[in-house]
This record gives structure tokens, sequence and C-alpha cells, in this order.
């Protein structure tokens, strides 16, 4: 049975200050209107009274923009035009507060960024380096349709720590060694009772029919893949798309990303930052000529992508873990749910 530690809430103050001084610590904020995963100041705690942030925490992990080399033209030196890697830290962090479907989300972009054929180092060490101490919702979203994405409210896949909200404490279930060692480092050491121990599963079930927003998968591997492209109702499910992009940015398992050269004067620097496939020039080639050059086939692109192609390539689920962050934030109230039930129905 796993380990489970009782943290009263009086002391979570006291250890998150303990644990600030051997890890670089990230959690939910209340930013403007919104709440957003950030970097805590000394002193400062996380927000765990948010249901869930605008953005999730993938950009700990993953930054919008993120420095890769820097060179020079100066051909007065002798290392012109040679891409030098920039240093960066990957000193111990956590973040303190995810929901357990954004660690699972995680886990589906791994797929992209760690295989045997090709291992992003900015991504890998990014990733070993963060410890992710998740919390359970005890109360999701009304968008919320995580329990048919292959995760939920308790999940623990892509987690080290789980803490759940019982009145006056949190319970610390521990999942993995990384996780251990941050409680220890906290100073949190008391194990819970089997009464409390309980009350997990009793929370968990509770959540867990909370949500009655759900989505059919079972149908989509067998689906022809050139059927669904052709199918007639992506002209409807495109109408009101404005190609924002807004899906993308908040979807916790998108990672497409593009590389440019900045040059100021004789100094330059590649970096590599967030792209979406909603955006005309995703696929403009150098010859001018655009294969995706229509609202309508850049937004099938985006859900054959999440709901076909990675079924078909992975075996493992579809490309989603059920946040609903694009259903709550579309400005043209674009619904995943109703276009996967289009997939897998049709």
């Amino acid at each position: 049975m796993m380990k489970v530690v009782k943290i009263d809430k009086k002391e979570w103050a006291e250890g998150i200050g303990q644990v600030s001084k051997t890890y670089q610590l990230f959690g939910p904020a209340k930013q403007d209107m919104f709440f957003i995963f950030k970097a805590l100041k000394d002193g400062e705690l996380p927000d765990l009274d948010v249901q869930n942030t605008r953005l999730s925490p993938r950009s700990i992990i993953y930054p919008q923009s993120e420095k890769m080399f820097e060179y020079t033209l100066d051909e007065n030196r002798e290392d012109h035009h040679i891409l030098k890697e920039i240093d960066k830290e990957y000193s111990s962090r956590a973040v303190i507060g995810i929901r357990p479907c954004d660690a699972k989300a995680f886990l589906l972009v791994k797929r992209n960024f760690d295989t045997p054929e090709y291992k992003d180092p900015y991504w890998i060490r990014s990733y070993e380096a963060t410890t992710f101490i998740g919390h359970a919702c005890n109360a999701p979203c009304s968008s919320c349709f995580c329990t048919t994405a292959g995760c939920g409210p308790f999940h623990e896949e892509g987690l080290d720590i789980l803490l759940v909200d019982i009145e006056d404490y949190y319970l610390a279930k521990i999942i993995t060694e990384k996780g251990e060692r941050f409680l220890t480092a906290a100073g949190w050491e008391t194990e819970a009772d089997q009464a409390l121990i309980d009350r997990i599963d009793t929370q968990k079930a509770s959540a867990e029919a909370k949500i009655s927003s759900r989505v059919s998968t079972d149908q989509l591997k067998d689906k022809s893949t050139a059927d669904l492209f052709e199918a007639s109702f992506w002209e409807d499910v495109a109408f009101s798309c404005i190609n924002c992009g807004t899906c993308t940015y908040v979807c916790p398992t998108c990672w497409c990303f593009d590389i440019q050269d900045e040059t100021h004067g004789l100094s330059g620097i590649r970096m590599r930052n967030w792209d979406s496939c909603m955006y005309p020039l995703f696929t403009l080639h150098g010859s001018g000529h655009n294969p995706r050059d229509t609202k309508t086939q850049r937004v099938r692109q985006r859900f054959m992508h999440k709901l076909k192609y990675y079924v078909d390539k992975y075996d493992n689920g579809i490309q989603c873990v059920g946040c609903g962050r694009c259903i709550r934030f579309c400005p043209v109230n674009i619904d995943i749910r109703r276009v996967c039930d289009l997939m897998n129905n049709s």
C-alpha cells in the first residue's frame, strides 16, 4: 500500500518555506481575472482554492519562447557563424497544485519529445528535474470530461504526490521516490491513519460522480482515416472558427513549435516558440504553396491529429485529457466533445 502523509493546514506554510530552500517552486496564483502557474516568490503560497488555471503548467517544462543557441556574425572573431548552446538552469523544481489531467498530459507530450529515435534534451532535462505535486479535484468544472478521456479527478499517472484536501488536512499520497524526497524536505512525515486514508476513496468516487460531461472514443481506432478525412461534417464544425489559436495555446497536450533566428547587429540567437496548426503560416512552404490554406483544413487537422492520427500511431487513447479548457475559452464555442462524438459515431 502506498504511504499517505497527513499535513495539518496550519503547518502548510512552514513546510512550503522549508522546501523552498532546496526546490524552485511553482504553483497557481491569481493574475488579473484568471489564475496561472508561476514561479512562487519567497513566502508566497500556491493558491489551492482555484478550480483550474487558464493555461496548463506546460510552459514550466516547455517555455512558450525558449532560447537554444547564440552566435555571432562578426568575422573578426574566431567563433563566427558557430552555434553555441545557451546554458540553462536545471536545478530541482516542484510544481505544487497541478491537476491530475495536466500531469497526465505531460506523459502524452513525452511521446513526442522523448522517443527511441529522437530525444529533445531541453524538454527531457526540464521534465526530469521537476517534481509534480498533484491536487485532486473535489469539485471538477462543468466542462471537464476527463473520466472518458483516460484520466480522472484523482488520477495518479505522471504525479509524484497526490494531495487530497480533507477539511483541516491535506493527505499526501506518495507515488514516487521523488515525491517522498519532497515531503522529507518539507518536514511532513506524519502518516495518516486508516480512517483518513479511506476518505480518499470516498472523495474520489464523489468527484467522479460529479462529472456528467463525456466523449465517445470506442470506435475511433477502427474508423477509416480516409473516410474521416473526407467526412461531410468538417465545413459545419469549422464554420465559426476564426483561427485565433486559443484552443492550441490553452491545451496541455499541444506540442508544435517553430524555430527562428533573431539577429541584432552582428549578434544572434536561435529560439523556438510555440506554434499553432490553426495559423495559416503554420504550413506555408517556401515556394508559397500552402497545403492547408483554408480554415476548414486547419480545423480538420487539429481534430484529426488529436482524435485519429494520434490514436492510430500510439494505440493508447486520444491526445486529450479532458480538461475542458478549449471548450471554456473558445470565443466561438467550438466543442471538442461534439467533434469527437461526430468522428466516433459517423
